[in-house]
């Protein structure tokens, strides 16, 4: 252990730790802009500059390693004129479009600014007005209103993509894609990672909310919202409540604020996917069809698999995703029942994810969603009706698809969907004392494997989250080191929880808060809470197989709830 001083407060750290990490135990903030835990820590904004014993200057204290005896100051006139200063030069370069800026009052920048009284045209505005590219269905870059943080670089690095990296060199220094094309036409999976990690408004997903309101307001249309299971554990986030709060009730008083509409629940289909998935798995065991079988739910892990493993693509399961899945059943069934034409039928998806957006486009799967809006969009549409989210009342999902499993509710947590398909496989293979809860794939780290015997057959399994952890099982996989019977894979880091439509969180509150545990949580309690825990066992399922699909895998099945996959180029 190091012995230190910060502001005078004694602290106790690790050898090999920095001020920043020494500073966090003792309870002093200190600003940072380029640094994010587990993405990034080079020291590069300047913003952390703090002074410290046996130094020489101003050190960055996100870089700088603890000494025995060191004292440090983070708030000294040197160190704070430092950080004004910082901040004014990158405003001189910044497009300050604050009021109309997607992260306006939601802005690191903007809150750094105001803290140290920066002066916005203290260095005069020096940039030009660069193109904006939104070209790709899911994310909007706008480098006018680019700070050079390298968040995003770091994060798509992470993720082992390289869609986006630095160019050129010093005051020409820009981000962007290799020889300048649009993020459409690279090897961009849209997770969205790059997004939530942008300290500003140069990243965002492409809006659909203005056609929302359209339809909504439009006579001649019947408008229907489903909300993906992980959105009921991150909306409240977005007006002030705790992180892992699961605001269900208020999210479905507040969709039907909008206006004329019906708000499902997307846990319906995701028990409907387990059906198709489960029963897909075991015809391939039974059949000695390809395994391992791969979950197919995440549309950037498919995005991912047709750009870089293409001859995994057989593995692949051929069910939709859920979102895709709840469309198909509502343009069909749905109309049916209610004597609708589907032409008059608006379907909006609320997810967590800015690959679902691209997802909508894919000819494939039939063109059933009409719009996919993310959690932020969401909560934008319910800030601009002027509803008071905090304040509302609980209302139930509509008939007759509000009610649905623990196991579809998990889906939004890493290992979730594993565990609702081993519910249900366990109850197939006949193994009705295996327990209900497989804890083995669950937690938030990115990789995790098991072995489990259900009714006398051995399954393993593997659960991945991030597409590094994704390429760590392929591998194994093409080179023989692994072997798997099913394995499920989620693009994001943590599964949809940490999805990249997901509530925009300061960096004082990612660096200090572990928000994927706390919104995992979130869905793990809903599910014990749930009397209904097995996707078999969800009543709406069971009628829609009694009245419309027959059985899982049968031929109206495999029309509406499944699909192909097509090879992409790795360049």
């Amino acid at each position: 252990m190091v012995n230190l001083k910060i502001n005078g407060i004694a602290v106790s750290v690790p050898e090999g730790s920095t001020i920043l990490q020494a500073a966090k135990l003792a309870n002093v903030r200190i600003p940072t802009l380029c640094y994010l835990k587990e993405i990034q820590c080079i020291g590069s904004c300047r913003m952390c500059l703090v002074e410290a014993t046996g130094a020489r200057g101003l050190v960055a204290a996100c870089v700088y390693p603890v000494a025995e005896g060191m004292e440090v100051r983070t708030n000294t006139p040197k160190v704070r004129k430092s950080r004004k200063t910082t901040l004014e030069l990158i405003l001189s370069t910044h497009k300050k479009k604050c009021l109309s800026c997607v992260r306006s009052m939601n802005c690191e920048l903007q809150k750094l600014a105001l803290e140290y009284n920066a002066e916005e045209d203290k260095f005069g505005t020096d940039h030009d007005i660069k193109p904006i590219d939104d070209l790709s269905p899911s994310v909007v870059r706008d480098n006018s209103k680019c700070i050079m943080c390298t968040r995003c670089v770091a994060a798509c690095e992470k993720q082992t993509i390289g869609a986006i990296g630095p160019k050129n060199r010093g005051y020409a220094k820009t981000i962007g894609s290799p020889f300048d094309v649009s993020l459409a036409h690279t090897t961009c999976v849209n997770c969205g990672q790059c997004v939530v990690a942008c300290p500003v408004g140069a990243l965002y997903e492409k809006s659909s909310v203005a056609d929302v309101w359209g339809a909504i307001v439009d006579p001649n249309k019947k408008v229907v919202f489903f909300t993906a299971p992980s959105v009921r554990a991150t909306l409240g986030e977005a007006f002030g409540l705790p992180v892992g709060t699961n605001v269900e009730g208020k999210m479905v008083t507040a969709i039907k604020q909008l206006g004329d509409v019906e708000c499902f629940n997307m846990d319906t289909t995701a028990d409907l996917t387990i059906m198709e998935e489960a029963n897909e798995l075991l015809a391939r065991l039974k059949n000695g069809g390809k395994t391992p079988m791969f979950t197919s739910c995440c549309p950037g892990w498919i995005k991912f698999c047709e750009h870089y493993y293409p001859e995994f693509l057989p593995n692949l399961s051929t069910c939709k995703s859920p979102q895709e899945m709840f469309s198909a059943l509502l343009k069909t069934y749905y109309c049916k029942k209610n004597n609708i034409d589907p032409k008059n039928l608006y379907v909006v998806s609320v997810i967590p994810c800015t690959a679902k957006k691209f997802e909508v486009t894919r000819e494939e799967l039939g063109n059933y969603t009409d719009s996919a809006i993310t959690t932020r969009e969401l909560a934008k549409m319910i800030k601009e009706a002027g509803i008071d989210f905090a304040n509302l009342s609980d209302t139930p999902y509509d008939d007759p698809f509000g009610l649905a499993s623990g196991a579809g509710a998990i889906f939004g947590a890493t290992g979730g969907v594993m565990e609702a398909a081993l519910r249900t496989a366990a109850m197939a293979l006949g193994d009705g004392d295996q327990p209900i809860v497989f804890n083995e794939v669950r937690g938030t780290q990115g990789l995790k494997e098991a072995t489990y015997t259900l009714g006398g057959k051995t399954v393993k399994v593997a659960v991945a989250s991030g597409l590094a952890n994704a390429r760590t099982i392929l591998d194994g996989l093409k080179s023989g080191e692994k072997d798997y019977t099913f394995v499920e894979i989620m693009a994001c880091p943590g599964g949809c929880v940490n999805g990249g439509g997901q509530p925009y969180v300061h960096d004082e509150v990612r660096n200090s808060v572990d928000l994927k545990t706390l919104r995992a949580q979130a869905l793990y309690d809903y599910d014990s809470d749930n009397k209904v825990r097995c996707s078999h066992d969800n009543a709406t399922v069971t009628a829609l197989y009694k009245e419309f699909f027959g059985e899982p895998n049968s031929h109206k099945a495999h029309e509406l709830l499944h699909t192909t996959y097509v090879e992409r180029p790795k360049y």
